[in-house]
Parts: structure tokens; C-alpha cells; sequence
């Protein structure tokens, strides 16, 4: 497994959903990112209530499988590809996320199959699971 960072994928602020790699493994990635407070999505997302849009929980999931599919791929090259979710199942939310949380992404590889990435990834604060969801994700060549 290669060395990773957030630049391993091609995600930048304000839409980068990865603070750190905590664990990479073969077929797993553990990654965290904090809720900044002043996300413009905050402001209008359940004014005086906020709380995190689920497509997006789903895309902290999406960047860590990322971030997987880069290690076994041995790094991010652009030219070779980027990685693009082509599809979304079973996507359960549990618990709402709200400013200044603190997520853990649990990302697991199921299958892997002519360039299809076959995953699972977790979201969840303070081991609490906030969000399941099966994606398939592979590498689009960008044009």
C-alpha cells in the first residue's frame, strides 16, 4: 500500500470531506473529517437547526473509497483516471451530524471486478453509526 493523503484524491476545500487517514489495509480505509461550523451548507440546511446533508455523508464516504481505490492502484494520477461513483444502494441514515462533529469514515472493498470497485463505507460520531451505504465506484478518464 502507498503512502496516502488527502492529496491522493483530487477533492479540494470546500469540498474535500477527509482530514486524515487513520488505517489502510488491503481491502479497508479508516479516514476522519471535523464538520466545520461555518460550511455554507449549514447556513441553509435546517436554519437554526443545522444538520448535514445525507448526500454528503455519503460523499465522505465516497472520498475515503477514493482514497482506498488510490492505495490499491498504487497513488492518484490524474491522468489515468478519476474516481467516480457510478452507483449508490441501500443508503440507511441513522443519526444526524451536526456542526463541529467529528466523523470516522469506515470504507470496506466487497469485489472488485474489470475496473468496478464493489464498497460498503460507514459513517459515524462517537461510534455512533450515522450512515450505511454500498457504492460501486470506478475510474473515469477525464476529458
Amino acid at each position: 500500500m502507498s503512502e496516502l493523503t488527502v492529496q491522493s484524491i483530487p477533492h479540494r476545500p470546500p469540498f474535500l470531506f477527509v482530514d486524515e487517514v487513520v488505517e489502510v489495509a488491503e481491502r479497508r480505509i479508516v479516514t476522519n473529517w471535523t464538520a466545520d461550523p461555518a460550511a455554507d451548507f449549514f447556513r441553509g440546511h435546517y436554519p437554526g437547526h443545522p444538520v448535514m446533508p445525507g448526500v454528503l455523508l455519503c460523499e465522505c464516504c465516497f472520498q475515503a473509497g477514493a482514497l482506498l481505490i488510490a492505495a490499491r492502484l498504487g497513488g492518484y494520477d490524474p491522468a489515468k483516471g478519476v474516481p467516480v461513483v457510478t452507483r449508490i444502494q441501500d443508503a440507511r441514515f441513522k443519526r444526524m451530524v451536526k456542526p463541529a462533529d467529528r466523523v470516522t469514515m469506515e470504507v470496506t472493498l466487497a469485489d472488485e471486478l474489470d475496473g468496478a470497485f464493489f464498497l460498503t463505507g460507514k459513517v459515524s460520531v462517537e461510534g455512533q453509526l450515522a450512515v450505511r451505504v454500498t457504492f460501486v465506484c470506478m475510474q473515469s478518464k477525464s476529458e
